[in-house]
C-alpha cells in the first residue's frame, strides 16, 4: 500500500504508474475521499475544541447559564459522535481504494502490458544438443516410474500428482541442497504453516476471496492455504517494531504451496509444470527503509538463485519483468527462466521481487533507529530458492540420455544416493 500523503502529492505519477501496470484505477475518487477525510478531521477537531471550552465553563457559570451550557455540551458530544462515524466510513472507503493501487515501479524496469515486453538481461549455460529426439518430463517420468498423475487426479483432481521412487529422493535432495545453500548465506531457516489468516494474505498482496482469486480458502474460517512461504514469512513480524540495527534480516521458509491456477490451459498444465500443490524453499528479507539497502539485498537474492541453478547445471536466462507483469506489490522483479528441452522454450523457475514498503505498510512492520525520529516502515523482499516441481522438470529434461536415463547433478547425489536414474526393467 502506498502512503496516502505520497499519493495525493504525486497523483499524476501514481495514475500513470497504474496505466503502465495495466491496473484500471481512476485516482479522482480517492482524492475526493482524501479531501472529505481532511474536512471531517478538521470539523471533528473544531467540535472537540468547543466541547472542551464548554466543559471548562460549566463549573464557573452562573446558575441561569449552566443549563444552556450543559445542553450545548450534550449536543456537541452527539455531533462529535456523528463526525467520528462519518470519518470511519470515509476512511474505510479510502483504505479500500488505497489497497487497489499497485506499488510504484523502479525507473529502470521495462514498460509494457505483458511478458513480451520484459527484457532479458543475461543468459547462462549452453543449451544441450541431443543426438536423439529429447523427451519431455511427462514421458521421462512415466518411463522412469517417477510420477502417478492418474492417481493424483483420482484422489484430488486434475493438477495433483504422486511423486514416486527416485523423484521423491530428488525432491528431498532439492530441498536439502537449497536449505544448505541458504544456511551458508546466513539465512534463518523456518518450516512455516500451510495456512494463514486472510488479513495476512491481504497484507502480502494476495486476494484470498473473490472470483479471480488463486487461493484456496477454508470455508467458515478466516484461514486460507498459502500459495508461497512469502505469505507466512512476511506475516511473521506483522505489527512489530524492529530495531534497525538488526536489519537486514534474511529468512528462508520451507512450505507446501497451494494454487488454484484458475485460467491455466494448454501445455503449461501438462505434467507437473503448473500444479495445485508443490514444495518450495522461499527466501524473504527485511531491510531498512532505504531503496539502496533493499536493492542490494535484491541483487543478493538473484545471485543466490543463479548460484543454485548453476550448481544444477541448468541453462537459464534472467528476465527484468515489465510493468504489466509485475504484480501489485513488486517495485522490481527478476525471474529466472530455465531452458526446458521438452517444451523447446524457457520456463519460469524462480522469481525475486523488491516490494519496498508496500507490504510492510499493509502489515504494520516498522523499525526504529537513533538516526531518525519515530518509526519507519521496513522494506520487504522475496525470492524463490527452489520450487521443486519446476526444478525437477529442468533437471530431467536437460540431463536426459539417449537410453532414457537421467544423470543426477553432482550437487544432488549425496541426497539422492545415485548418479543416474535408469528405466525400470
Amino acid at each position: 500500500m502506498l502512503d496516502l500523503t505520497y499519493i495525493t502529492e504525486n497523483a499524476d505519477a501514481v495514475q500513470q504508474n497504474c496505466r503502465d501496470r495495466g491496473v484500471a484505477f481512476e485516482i479522482g475518487e480517492l482524492l475526493s475521499l482524501a479531501e472529505q477525510r481532511r474536512t471531517l478531521i478538521a470539523a471533528g477537531d473544531a467540535l472537540r475544541h468547543e466541547q472542551k471550552e464548554v466543559s471548562g465553563k460549566i463549573p464557573k457559570a452562573p446558575a441561569d447559564e449552566r443549563g444552556g451550557l450543559v445542553a450545548r455540551g450534550k449536543e456537541l458530544r452527539e455531533l462529535v459522535s456523528d463526525k467520528e462515524k462519518e470519518l470511519a466510513a470515509v476512511e474505510s472507503a479510502l483504505r479500500a481504494r488505497q489497497l487497489q493501487i499497485p506499488n510504484m515501479t523502479h525507473p529502470d524496469a521495462p514498460v509494457g502490458p505483458d511478458e513480451s515486453h520484459s527484457r532479458t538481461i543475461r543468459e547462462w549455460g549452453d543449451k544441450p544438443k541431443f543426438d536423439f529426439q529429447p523427451r519431455d518430463h511427462v514421458e521421462l517420468m512415466s518411463q522412469l516410474d517417477l510420477v502417478d498423475l492418474e492417481g493424483g487426479a483420482k484422489v484430488a483432481g486434475h493438477g495433483f500428482y504422486y511423486l514416486k521412487n527416485e523423484a521423491v529422493l530428488l525432491e528431498l535432495a532439492l530441498v536439502q541442497y537449497a536449505v544448505a545453500k541458504l544456511r551458508a548465506e546466513g539465512f534463518t531457516l523456518f518450516t512455516t504453516p500451510d495456512l494463514a489468516r486472510d488479513e495476512v494474505l491481504e497484507g502480502i498482496g494476495f486476494n484470498p476471496r473473490g472470483p479471480e482469486t488463486q487461493i484456496y480458502s477454508v470455508q467458515n474460517t478466516d484461514l486460507s492455504l498459502v500459495a508461497t512461504a512469502e505469505i507466512t514469512l512476511g506475516g511473521l513480524l506483522k505489527d512489530e517494531i524492529l530495531d534497525a540495527g538488526t536489519l537486514p534480516r534474511k529468512y528462508a521458509g520451507l512450505s507446501h504451496c497451494f494454487r488454484t491456477e484458475a485460467g491455466g490451459h494448454g501445455k503449461a498444465t501438462r505434467g507437473i509444470y503448473r500444479v495445485h500443490q508443490f514444495t518450495k524453499v522461499e527466501m524473504f528479507g527485511y531491510t531498512g527503509p532505504d531503496v539502496a539497502a533493499s536493492d542490494e539485498l535484491h541483487a543478493t537474492i538473484v545471485r543466490i538463485e543463479e548460484d543454485i541453478f548453476q550448481g544444477l547445471g541448468i541453462p537459464y536466462r534472467v528476465i527484468d519483468t515489465c510493468t504489466g507483469d509485475l504484480g501489485g506489490p513488486a517495485y522490481r522483479k527478476f525471474d529466472l527462466e530455465a531452458w526446458m528441452p521438452g517444451r523447446n522454450e524457457y520456463g519460469e523457475v524462480t522469481s525475486a521481487s523488491n516490494c519496498t514498503d508496500y507490504q510492510s505498510r499493509r502489515l504494520g512492520i516498522r523499525c526504529k533507529s537513533p538516526d531518525w525520529k519515530g518509526t519507519r516502515f521496513v522494506h520487504t523482499l522475496n525470492g524463490t530458492a527452489v520450487a521443486c516441481t519446476r526444478a525437477m522438470i529442468a533437471i530431467l529434461e536437460n540431463h536426459q540420455q539417449a537410453d532414457g536415463s537421467v544423470v543426477i547433478p553432482p550437487a544432488l547425489r549425496p541426497w539422492v544416493g545415485c548418479d543416474r536414474i535408469s528405466p525400470k526393467a
